[in-house]
């Protein structure tokens, strides 16, 4: 027991820092995030007192809507620290993959399958929906990417279900904050057994071609990348 009172001792600076931490980060994009979440605060509680009065059991629902005042308090921080990272990220390279990582379980992300001089990329990620290829940078550019993806993955596993789309802010893409719901949305076919072998035989390719012998020494004078040449 005493051991566990002495962990979370520890833990609650951690958590209180990092909570502090997380109101200045949303503040620099969202100045006025203080005087909102204290207003939902107040507000609530204002609202619960005044029904304890109404009703003659100002305690009870005094110490009720304190309660759900802290709770809606939370709700709300949390979604605008949310958009406020989401706003800091939005067009960064890699932002995508940022957001992939926290999909959630069932969810295998692999970031940066694909890549091009000019920074566009294309991550991976396989679920119960199949593989799924997720592009961030120039749309014109980085069609060519998904295009060679797609072909590839039709040819290592023609049955799997492979989607696909470009995160980004025009017409036919996804916004960033809106990757993940996207990827949650989509129809889940396949089994846990199914998405191992996927995931394995992935897996063996990418093994197999990080194997592949590569010349020795540095790069030829007037050597350049063939056009559509990938990264790795």
């Amino acid at each position: 027991m005493a051991r566990k009172s002495n962990a979370e001792t520890a833990a609650n600076p951690g958590r209180l820092k990092q909570i502090a931490l997380t109101y200045k980060m949303t503040r620099k994009a969202d100045p006025k995030v203080g005087l909102i979440v204290a207003g939902v605060g107040i507000v609530t509680f204002g609202v619960f007192l005044a029904i304890g009065f109404l009703i003659g059991h100002p305690v009870y629902l005094g110490i009720l809507g304190l309660l759900v005042a802290f709770l809606a308090m939370a709700i709300v921080f949390g979604r605008r620290a949310e958009r406020a990272a989401f706003g800091q990220m939005e067009g960064q390279p890699g932002a995508a993959a940022a957001v992939l990582d926290n999909v959630g379980r069932g969810w295998t992300t692999t970031p940066a399958v694909a890549m091009n001089r000019n920074q566009d990329i294309v991550h991976r990620a396989v679920g119960k929906a199949g593989v799924v290829l997720i592009a961030e940078g120039n749309p014109n550019r980085v069609k060519t990417l998904l295009a060679a993806e797609k072909k590839k993955m039709a040819r290592i596993m023609p049955d799997i279900p492979v989607h696909d789309f470009i995160v980004g802010t025009g017409e036919g893409e996804v916004p960033l904050k809106k990757v993940r719901t996207t990827l949650l949305k989509l129809p889940r076919v396949l089994s846990g057994a199914q998405i191992t072998m996927t995931n394995d035989k992935l897996r063996a390719m990418g093994d197999l071609m990080s194997n592949m012998p590569v010349p020795k020494g540095p790069m030829p004078k007037g050597m350049r990348m063939p056009r559509g040449g990938k990264m790795r």
